[in-house]
């Protein structure tokens, strides 16, 4: 009975009776912790540190959607923002069943062999609507998980479109600030998504798979038009001859697009995430693709872009949040919603009598 109780005590458990009872200074230590809150100075400093603990309170933080936890995020931000800027970011976009995340965890672990740092985040803005995260990000990313050199982060959730634009944008610059140098942002969504990610990368990649000739016909013209390479992805073993012909096809189709702004030529290539085939001249198409816009001035010239169209959706997402966090627009807006609904009033009359009650005092 000595050693079990013991063993109880040690392991922060107490018999009371026979009864167990948390230990208390261990309920203290658990209630403490509970109540710590990083502030931004000291998120900061472990941030810079590359302290990868840190950085991941502090993307939880940007991903909160509590007033008080924004204010300091935004403070976060602003204080990394100065040693951001330095990464090559990656956006990754494709059919669905593509093998985006297989491609993502072999380019990875080729940069990582190199001993540089990448962070890889996502992006699913229909997450919003069922309230949940992609959690499968790290359990598709195991081996790249596990890696030093490497940091993999779940998909933002919930809020607006504009609300996760945001928050990835602020999680890119604090993974700069960490000293990650090579940044992915994977779709994970269909639909906005990757308008979203092209926004707010430096080069955009299309993964597609052969012997699906209607792929670029069910995705959007504009999705085509945004892409910087084509990788034919599963290009191995009986596909091998059908990636052929599919590269062939889609090169065909890329030279009826506009030209590129940059002064570049969209390439396409066949590889396989699988065997790492094809995944050294992928990554030798990114670097040449930057050093190629870097020389031009068209790299700077997006990344300007990229910022004031930054400004303008996060004005748009600080209205919606305040629009609808109004008191007044709450109590109305579930009675206007429902006689919209049944056809009683217009959406118009609906919209300006809140907007009426919105610049009421609150």
């Amino acid at each position: 009975m000595e050693e079990k109780n013991l063993h109880a005590h040690n392991s922060g458990v107490q018999e009371n009776d026979g009864v167990p009872a948390v230990n208390p200074e261990l309920g203290k230590l658990i209630r403490h912790r509970k109540r710590k809150i990083w502030s931004p100075d000291e998120l900061a400093e472990g941030i810079l540190n590359g302290n990868v603990p840190m950085l991941s309170r502090a993307i939880t933080l940007v991903e909160s959607h509590h007033p008080r936890h924004q204010e300091m995020a935004a403070e976060l931000v602003e204080k990394c923002l100065p040693y951001a800027g330095n990464s090559i970011r990656i956006g990754i976009t494709g059919v669905p069943g593509a093998g985006k995340s297989t491609l993502i965890e072999a380019l990875g672990n080729q940069i990582a062999s190199q001993e540089r740092k990448l962070a890889v985040l996502a992006v699913d803005p229909s997450s919003s609507r069922s309230g949940g995260s992609i959690l499968g990000d790290k359990t598709r990313m195991e081996l790249l998980s596990a890696n030093p050199y490497a940091f993999v982060r779940p998909s933002p959730s919930g809020g607006t479109l504009g609300g996760v634009a945001r928050k990835t944008r602020e999680s890119v610059i604090l993974c700069e600030a960490a000293g990650y140098s090579v940044i992915f942002i994977e779709t994970v969504g269909v639909g906005q998504s990757e308008t979203m990610v092209h926004g707010m990368t430096d080069f955009f990649l299309l993964v597609l798979i052969p012997g699906a000739g209607d792929e670029l016909q069910g995705m959007k013209r504009g999705v085509v038009e945004l892409a910087d390479a084509v990788l034919v992805n599963k290009a191995d073993g009986d596909n091998a001859e059908k990636a052929k012909r599919a590269v062939s096809d889609y090169a065909s189709a890329l030279h009826l697009l506009p030209p590129h702004p940059g002064k570049w030529i969209p390439r396409v290539m066949a590889g396989s995430a699988k065997t790492s085939s094809g995944i050294d001249t992928l990554w030798n198409t990114i670097n040449e693709y930057i050093g190629l816009t870097r020389n031009n001035g068209y790299f700077e010239a997006k990344r300007r872009e990229q910022n004031l169209d930054w400004l303008q959706e996060t004005i748009l997402d600080l209205l919606q949040s305040e629009f609808y966090r109004h008191p007044g627009v709450a109590s109305l807006l579930q009675k206007y919603t429902a006689e919209v609904a049944k056809n009683k009033i217009t959406p118009y009359f609906a919209a300006r009598h809140l907007m009426e009650t919105y610049h009421q005092k609150k």
